[in-house]
């Protein structure tokens, strides 16, 4: 493992994107959790979030988990690079020949992300922590940790996210294809989960539409980008000014999510490592 971890070191210490986004994704990260603690100007009026309930006790892990898995995108800018460049540079085919093995690659590249995913939930953890008992109006234990949960979905959430652009970098091998296929598969999924959706509650009344979308199963809640989005749900109805209006949060954990992403995980690997296997490069 030291061997594979030192290898990674050495090949990314030189490579500036890596460093760049690296620093880019943690400072950014800092700040997004740390954004209900300022006024933001919304139509005209001022909100803070931390005065809409952010930071209180059991709701902030929500809050805080889905906010930074916006920034996901920055560490996946770092895992998509730092792959694409083992072949583009030739990395790939000088370090089998120094007798590095198809399978000490991938185990390679899942340390990293391994790294990076740990990092980043660590960070995440303890800033929620601070930032809930600081702020939040309650920190009874049975209150504090009623959804900590959120925090394993997050790091899930990243695992199977850096699996999907590994999978897909080892078999594009091109940064600017990687991310044409993954806008691709984003555009798929959405049409085919909206034809999806149409279907069942086409033609019905709207009490009965809200019982479908709440409690039928949609297939498409198993493909890889929507399952990976399900893990962690959108917690803005979970602001005092919701509350307000009489908007409910409803929810439910995603046991299917979940499952479908540790499959989807199994999948990206085994499919990563055949690639090279099989592929002469």
């Amino acid at each position: 493992m030291m061997k594979l971890l030192k290898l990674e070191y050495y090949k990314n210490l030189n490579y500036t994107p890596f460093k760049v986004f690296t620093i880019l994704y943690f400072v950014i990260l800092i700040i997004f959790l740390c954004i209900g603690l300022i006024d933001l100007k919304l139509f005209g009026d001022t909100i803070n979030l931390k005065e809409q309930g952010m930071y209180n006790f059991p709701e902030i892990w929500n809050f805080t988990t889905w906010t930074v898995a916006l920034l996901k995108i920055f560490l996946g800018l770092i895992i998509v690079f730092s792959i694409c460049q083992e072949f583009s540079n030739r990395m790939f085919k000088q370090n089998t020949i120094d007798g590095l093995s198809r399978e000490e690659f991938i185990g390679s590249k899942l340390l990293t992300i391994i790294i990076f995913t740990f990092i980043s939930t660590v960070l995440v953890f303890g800033i929620t922590m601070f930032l809930g008992y600081r702020y939040s109006t309650s920190t009874e234990s049975s209150l504090v940790y009623k959804e900590i949960f959120f925090i394993g979905n997050y790091f899930l959430k990243l695992f199977a996210f850096f699996c999907l652009l590994m999978f897909l970098s080892i078999l594009l091998r091109k940064s600017v294809f990687v991310f044409l296929a993954f806008f691709v598969l984003w555009v798929g999924e959405s049409i085919l989960g909206g034809i999806e959706t149409y279907t069942k509650v086409a033609g019905t009344q709207a009490a009965q539409r809200n019982e479908i979308l709440q409690n039928d199963f949609f297939f498409s809640k198993l493909f890889p980008l929507e399952s990976i989005s399900n893990l962690i749900p959108n917690p803005m109805l979970r602001l005092n000014m919701a509350k307000a209006l009489g908007l409910k949060y409803e929810f439910t954990y995603p046991t299917e999510s979940l499952i479908a992403c540790l499959v989807w995980c199994g999948l990206f690997i085994l499919g990563s490592y055949l690639i090279l296997k099989k592929r002469d490069w």
